[in-house]
């Protein structure tokens, strides 16, 4: 079976793994009967956990590891899960390809590091957030300007222990767009009844997010 990963992007790669400070774990869920995504996704995070003695690769079956599911909050597959000192909240929900495989490789620097890297203030407006906040960035993989939001969810999920940061693919999952009446791509819902559409500034979703928690 052919690598997903091309040689020469494998050397990149590796020489941006180089910059991996702390261990960094992806948990991954897929079931027996692995659909095609699944089966793809499994490969791309097996074959980047083999670029790097920093990054750990674990596999769980939904439905058998159910317990483990709920542990992390994983509620379809595929999912990935990464993981540094502790549960920072970022989730991948979909194959991240496209334009959302740098994003993948963008947090694992990120979780490596334990640094998401936003300005101070973006911080002091994220300090403010004192009730469950998800965001889930409604993407599509052949969108340029998806991993702006799908990273701005990433680095607010790390910064606060309130937040949980999704990325999802609305070509794997059609009936969460049609939930969320989500008409283009990126659309971010926030805590299900506040939204953001486009790659917006960090501090334009930080306004939203104290905004849907009424601050």
């Amino acid at each position: 079976m052919a690598e997903i990963i091309k040689d020469k992007d494998r050397q990149q790669i590796r020489q941006l793994f180089r910059e991996l400070d702390q261990p960094v774990k992806m948990v991954m869920f897929t079931q027996k009967t692995e659909c095609d995504s699944c089966a793809v996704t499994r490969r791309l995070v097996e074959e980047l956990g083999a670029l790097s003695d920093k990054l750990q690769v674990e596999v769980h079956d939904f439905v058998k590891d159910e317990d483990v599911a709920k542990q992390y909050r994983v509620d379809k597959i595929p999912a990935v899960v990464l993981l540094g000192d502790k549960d920072y909240g970022v989730r991948f929900y979909g194959v991240p390809s496209g334009y959302e495989f740098a994003t993948l490789l963008e947090d694992i620097v990120d979780v490596s590091k334990r640094d998401p890297g936003l300005s101070s203030e973006v911080m002091s407006m994220l300090e403010k957030v004192d009730k469950p906040v998800h965001m889930q960035a409604m993407v599509s993989p052949t969108c340029p300007y998806c991993p702006q939001a799908v990273r701005t969810a990433h680095k607010f999920a790390m910064a606060s222990e309130h937040i949980t940061g999704d990325m999802v693919d609305v070509t794997e999952y059609p009936h969460l767009a049609v939930k969320y009446n989500v008409q283009g791509v990126p659309n971010t819902i926030i805590n299900e009844d506040f939204n953001i559409v486009g790659g917006q500034a960090e501090l334009a979703f930080a306004q939203k997010i104290l905004e849907a928690i009424g601050k």
